[in-house]
């Protein structure tokens, strides 16, 4: 990573949900518009959890049919993932394409023992296409956005790590910053982070007139017109 979230960005970026984000992105990177963040539903079991904010870890997963190597050349890749994992730059979010095609979810990588594992190595949750199970027992403020909801890991196993990643119309590359909560998730462009921190004020005015307009018992369509317009 060239560039450098200061504490104060990420506490900023922490105290707003996703679609404020977006909102955000819209005004200062205006190309963005478009495109970067999730475009389909992910199931949230914990709507409640406040929005995380890190630095993706990639990963492709593959689940359906059994591995065709031996068992002692997943072993070595699952280390080697871990260390990755646990390497710079921190905090991280996981976000792993499962590249079963229409088989997509037919074993969940997460669940109770792997929710525990990266949040041990600075991981605060998951975005996925794949599915996630054990949801009593998810490690404790671990979040998780997942394709779907299911009972088994099949052959779960990860192919590739560390590599670009697409999830529910987000193209994710290793290092991206990553902001999301229980509406979807959205790449951050670092270098625009203060410039959003700028934005958000007149961002906020601007919302509370039309909606203070919306909500007035007096309210004419030509006054909130007016709102709008700003």
């Amino acid at each position: 990573m060239s560039e450098i979230l200061t504490t104060r960005q990420l506490e900023f970026l922490r105290s707003i949900d996703t679609p404020t984000v977006c909102n955000l992105i819209e005004i200062v990177a205006p190309h963005r518009r478009g495109f970067g963040y999730t475009t389909r539903h992910l199931h949230c079991p914990f709507p409640d959890l406040p929005p995380i904010v890190g630095f993706a870890k990639t990963a492709k997963i593959s689940a359906k049919d059994a591995p065709p190597g031996p068992a002692t050349s997943y072993l070595n890749r699952r280390l080697d993932y871990l260390d990755y994992v646990a390497s710079e730059p921190q905090p991280s979010i996981s976000v792993i394409e499962d590249i079963d095609g229409e088989h997509v979810g037919h074993g969940a990588f997460w669940g109770e023992v792997q929710s525990n594992v990266h949040k041990a190595l600075g991981v605060l949750g998951v975005v996925t296409n794949g599915s996630v199970r054990d949801i009593p027992m998810i490690a404790k403020g671990f979040q998780m956005l997942a394709g779907s909801i299911g009972p088994s890991h099949a052959f779960v196993r990860i192919e590739e790590f560390g590599t670009p990643v697409h999830v529910h119309g987000m193209d994710v590359k290793s290092g991206d910053l990553v902001h999301a909560d229980q509406h979807g998730a959205v790449v951050v462009p670092i270098d625009k982070v203060e410039e959003m921190m700028k934005a958000l004020e007149a961002l906020t005015a601007r919302e509370a007139a039309i909606i203070e307009a919306a909500l007035d018992p007096e309210m004419t369509l030509e006054k909130l017109k007016a709102a709008i317009r700003g």
